[in-house]
């Protein structure tokens, strides 16, 4: 039998300790949508085409089915245009959001690393950060 196939991920998951404030900062910095509320215990976003970002409140899915629920400061990259770079860092700034590192990559492409509210490690990337973007 061969292997199945994946079609890429689907959605990935941060957990936020004030969901209302965190929908915030990814509405009014990424632009991103919700696209479906879970009323206390969180929502999803529509992150890209075909791509959800599920933001969940810490601790308000325990004990229920399908729980989710972590700790800890994750990471997210995003995908960006190499042109869209600047407008970034010019964003970032005008929202008061510090850049706390900017890599150029072996091959060719760069990285802004910067904090999401909960501390959570973002980056918008250009192509030529992996062999394969």
């Amino acid at each position: 039998m061969m292997r199945p196939m994946t079609q890429g991920i689907l959605e990935s998951s941060l957990y936020v300790s004030d969901l209302a404030r965190s929908i915030r900062f990814y509405e009014s910095i990424f632009g991103f949508r919700v696209i479906s509320d879970f009323g206390g215990r969180g929502c999803a976003l529509e992150a890209g085409s075909r791509q959800v970002l599920l933001l969940f409140k810490k601790g308000a899915s325990r004990g229920i089915p399908s729980p989710h629920d972590g700790d800890g400061e994750l990471h997210l990259a995003f995908a960006i245009r190499a042109e869209e770079l600047s407008g970034w860092e010019a964003w970032l700034a005008e929202n008061g959001i510090a850049i706390e590192e900017k890599k150029r990559w072996e091959l060719g492409g760069e990285s802004l690393y910067f904090r999401d509210p909960d501390r959570h490690l973002l980056e918008v990337a250009t192509p030529g950060v992996w062999s394969i973007y």
